[in-house]
């Protein structure tokens, strides 16, 4: 668990760091989109697989049975999902930018890339709050020897006894055996 959480610590950091990229591109003139943007789509869709590895990789572990477990996966659900949008938001802005050289009637400005680039930030922004929230709650009970066994107790309770052989039914009333 002490990886995950600081892998979870790390996000958003990252997340901040590809939101003021995307403000220093939207800020720009975005003359050349697909050298401009593209690298910002890219790195926020890896970040958004990384992310939704990692969550799948938490939901099959012992992590739902700890306190608040499935609702901290829940909220990372939703952050991967704010991350994946923004990258997509990054390819929209990309898209828009890029439709002057198929249409004539098309925006010749860039800005609908600049709004497309904004609400990719504002994803972040709201994905980034949230890793940092988990991350904060995931280190205090890791730094917690109470909160540790707490957790100890719930997954050992979550696993339940072994599962027993069942005894085999008796035939039903009324059944005639042969002999």
């Amino acid at each position: 668990m002490t990886e995950h959480t600081r892998l979870i610590g790390e996000v958003a950091p990252a997340l901040e760091e590809l939101s003021a990229e995307a403000a220093r591109i939207r800020e720009g003139e975005i003359a050349k989109p697909v050298r401009e943007i593209a690298p910002l789509s890219l790195r926020t869709h890896e970040l958004a697989m990384k992310c939704t590895q990692q969550v799948h990789d938490l939901s099959v572990s012992q992590y739902p049975a700890m306190k608040n477990g499935a609702d901290n996966l829940a909220h990372l659900a939703g952050a991967c999902a704010q991350i994946s949008l923004a990258a997509t938001l990054c390819n929209l802005a990309i898209h828009h930018r890029t439709d002057i050289l198929l249409y004539e009637d098309a925006d010749s400005t860039p800005a609908t890339s600049r709004d497309q680039l904004r609400r990719a930030g504002v994803e972040m922004q709201r994905a980034a709050t949230t890793y940092r929230a988990v991350a904060r709650r995931l280190s205090r009970r890791l730094a917690s020897f109470s909160a540790r066994a707490e957790d100890r107790q719930l997954i050992s309770e979550a696993q339940g006894p072994s599962p027993q052989k069942a005894p085999s039914a008796p035939p039903a009333p009324g059944a005639r055996r042969r002999v």
